[in-house]
């Protein structure tokens, strides 16, 4: 089998893959379930080779991300759920019926440009999605559980302050957050410590940051990127500054680590 621009062919290497006879031992045993932290995984990559302006990375991570998706649809067409064809059908019609002032005619154009005509849409889909989902028994059950932890704590704010369950100040959330420390330093004095008290702790903590985030208007999951980079920056200048007397970290202490740090943060 040769390489391809043709999607068909990733498509049959999917095919190919999943094979109960003749397949990979891994990709046969995989499920929904086993993959879906890889196509998070992806996802992440993909943003970060745009964060780093890396045209070519970004080129093979929405590859990979690609393969992520044609994944899924061979296991679903294999159960008889859907194919591959059928989730580009799905979002071509999503963005067709999304966007009529651009694909529809003179009547449906005038129709688009209207004001709230996206919201409109937006409604009538949640509303069939929950005709399909009649188990459903919350607002918050249109956020999906299989959204990274920071972002989907972003939007079950969001989706709970649309009914008025919200600071209407960020100072308050910021109070929350100095609450949130106090409750996890507690958890730190209480004798015996209890693993998952502190880890409930540890979520509020984090679930506090992230509405601050929200609203301030910053993105958690950006932020929290950019920080990790500024971490491996510095990081990496206090491993040449010690490298250059031939030492590395395991070698310094961690006051010398700190001081190198500081000054890294100074020449920044």
């Amino acid at each position: 089998m040769t390489p391809s621009r043709d999607i068909g062919r990733l498509i049959e290497i999917m095919a190919a893959l999943r094979d109960p006879d003749t397949g990979c031992p891994w990709d046969k045993e995989q499920s929904f379930a086993t993959i879906a932290p890889y196509t998070v995984e992806e996802a992440h990559e993909v943003a970060d080779a745009i964060a780093r302006e890396d045209l070519g990375d970004l080129c093979e991570e929405l590859g990979d991300l690609l393969l992520q998706v044609a994944y899924h649809a061979r296991m679903a067409e294999e159960i008889g759920a859907f194919a591959f064809g059928d989730v580009v059908e799905a979002i071509t019609s999503k963005m067709i019926r999304r966007h009529p002032h651009v694909f529809g005619d003179e009547e449906a154009r005038a129709a688009g440009a209207a004001k709230g005509f996206w919201e409109k849409v937006k409604a009538d889909e949640k509303r069939e999605r929950a005709a399909r989902q009649p188990e459903a028994q919350s607002v918050l059950d249109s956020v999906s559980a299989g959204m990274p932890g920071l972002a989907r704590a972003v939007k079950l704010q969001a989706k709970a302050g649309t009914f008025g369950f919200d600071w209407n100040d960020p100072r308050a959330v910021l109070d929350k957050l100095r609450e949130e420390t106090v409750e996890i330093a507690a958890e730190i004095d209480r004798e015996p410590q209890e693993p998952e008290r502190i880890e409930d702790e540890i979520g509020d903590l984090l679930f506090t940051v992230a509405n601050l985030a929200r609203h301030l208007k910053v993105d958690p999951d950006q932020a929290l990127r950019r920080t990790n980079a500024k971490f491996v920056r510095r990081f990496g200048s206090i491993e040449r500054s010690l490298g250059a007397t031939g030492r590395t970290p395991a070698e310094a202490s961690l006051a010398e680590m700190e001081a190198l740090w500081q000054q890294a943060k100074s020449e920044e």
